[in-house]
């Protein structure tokens, strides 16, 4: 059992990190606020870091031995939308940042981020009116050029929008509304990922704060273009032989994820996750009590993904905290939470999910072990027993 077996979460440091995340807009592409903010927090907790041309952080945390080493790696980017046309009656039609509906669109407010100004604005589909429109309402499409932002300004054509400095291309946050309720719940946009953010952020502080030793070196990553499928593949160092992505999972008929403990998932669109690593990571759970539930997830992409299609040779798994409706009104539990920061810290202090990724040729010996004798089927004298090969 590991040391960092009992080590409480601050679970009011990890609550206020998320709120105050929840507080900075920061759709792909319109990144460098949060970047700041991660950065301060890091420096906060005495954690170096570097960062890339366009800001991804990459923190390091020293172990016992520098190779193999180990990535953990989250995403400071939401979805959000684009200006991609100012209309002649001044209302704005919009494009997506990342992969979501327009149904949850509808109704939110936003703020739209000129080069030199912000304000603000409400998504509203076409036939918004129902003293209007009556009935039609209820049969107007569902897509994305079927709604419009309103800007609260005085405004009544295209060319008041452009007064005002609002131009094509410019970034559209949508605010979260947070909520925290007295049994646990947590409802707000943008959990994805805000919430593993924080989760993260509190796992290196109890690593800091109680002196948890680290088996191998470790590098927290926080990345900046997920929601669009390019991630964290230009980021990792050589030596990196394990990474471990830290996102939501889909609550949702169909789906075995919860909203209570951690999800580890085994499968995404992009095919299975390392199956070693994936196993170390039950294996924590099991062995320091933290609830978990496995799942597969069938449209879904993580930075994982990213980092295998950059060329890679690395033993990738993804853990995960449940959330309902998510890319939507998005809910989940502190205790996800919670569990998701204790197996970063029973993570972050194990060995490595084989010893043998210290070498870069791994041995033949090592891919006799995925199933051990006593779960291999019973013989059949029709084909070789795997054993005698």
């Amino acid at each position: 059992m590991n040391k960092g077996t009992d080590i409480p979460i601050d679970m009011a440091y990890l609550q206020q990190i998320m709120l105050e995340l929840f507080a900075i807009p920061c759709p792909t592409g319109f990144t460098d606020r949060v970047v700041y903010y991660v950065c301060n927090k890091l420096q906060e907790l005495g954690i170096s870091y570097d960062l890339t041309r366009r800001g991804t952080i990459r923190a390091h945390l020293k172990g016992a031995e520098q190779r193999p080493d180990r990535a953990i790696v989250t995403h400071l980017d939401t979805i959000g939308a684009m200006l991609r046309e100012v209309k002649a009656n001044g209302r704005l039609s919009i494009t997506p940042i990342g992969h979501w509906s327009s149904r949850f669109a509808e109704g939110a407010r936003v703020t739209i981020f000129s080069d030199n100004h912000s304000y603000r604005g409400t998504v509203l589909p076409l036939l918004a009116a129902g003293h209007a429109f009556n009935e039609a309402i209820d049969s107007q499409p569902i897509n994305w050029d079927q709604v419009e932002v309103r800007i609260d300004e005085h405004i009544r054509s295209a060319a008041d929008v452009y007064k005002l400095g609002m131009d094509v291309g410019d970034f559209i946050a949508f605010d979260p509304n947070p909520e925290l309720l007295d049994n646990g719940y947590i409802v707000s946009r943008h959990l994805d990922n805000k919430a593993g953010t924080a989760a993260l952020l509190a796992a290196l502080k109890a690593v800091l704060e109680y002196k948890i030793p680290l088996a191998i070196d470790c590098h927290p990553i926080f990345t900046l273009t997920e929601e669009v499928g390019s991630g964290v593949g230009h980021a990792l160092d050589e030596m990196v032989t394990e990474f471990v992505g830290v996102d939501i999972a889909p609550v949702a008929p169909g789906q075995n994820s919860t909203e209570f403990g951690v999800t580890i998932a085994l499968k995404d669109s992009s095919g299975p996750f390392d199956y070693h690593l994936s196993r170390h990571l039950i294996g924590l759970c099991k062995e320091n009590n933290i609830p978990y539930q496995r799942d597969v997830f069938r449209f879904y992409y993580s930075d994982a993904l990213s980092a295998v299609q950059a060329g890679h040779d690395i033993r990738h798994s993804l853990i995960t905290f449940g959330t309902d409706a998510t890319h939507g009104y998005e809910r989940t539990h502190l205790s996800a939470l919670e569990s998701v920061a204790k197996l970063l810290v029973a993570y972050m202090e194990s060995g490595p999910a084989l010893d043998s990724d210290k070498v870069d040729a791994a041995p033949m010996e090592e891919f006799a072990k995925q199933l051990k004798p006593e779960n291999m089927p019973k013989k059949n004298t029709s084909v070789p027993d795997i054993n005698s090969l």
